[in-house]
């Protein structure tokens, strides 16, 4: 008689896992994800391209990155930094990934 053979795997820890396509994936999903997002900032600077300063300089600036968290995807988590944007108009703006759920406050 003929032992049944089966492919199926348990993951108990997905967190843990280290295997070599996992982690590239990981990987690629974090570039993809950043690139995004860098087309996101740039659409939103674009966006308020008119604002300008008394001295004629851009009133909306990239302004470093907020802390960096996970995300949960369906690979497990993965790491990402935001880009914060900073006013010189004296009117706030907050950046928002459509992508990836917001910070709780915006700064």
């Amino acid at each position: 008689m003929r032992q049944a053979l089966h492919n199926i795997f348990e993951f108990k820890d997905r967190d843990t896992i280290t295997d070599t396509l996992t982690e590239m994936l990981r990987t690629g999903s974090q570039q993809l994800i950043h690139q995004a997002v860098q087309i996101e900032l740039e659409e939103l600077l674009a966006a308020n391209a008119h604002r300008l300063t008394p001295d004629g300089k851009a009133a909306v600036v990239r302004n470093g990155y907020q802390p960096e968290r996970e995300i949960l995807t369906g690979i497990g988590p993965v790491t990402v930094r935001l880009p914060k944007v900073r006013s010189k108009d004296g009117e706030v703006i907050c950046f928002h990934s459509a992508l990836v759920p917001p910070y709780p406050v915006c700064s």
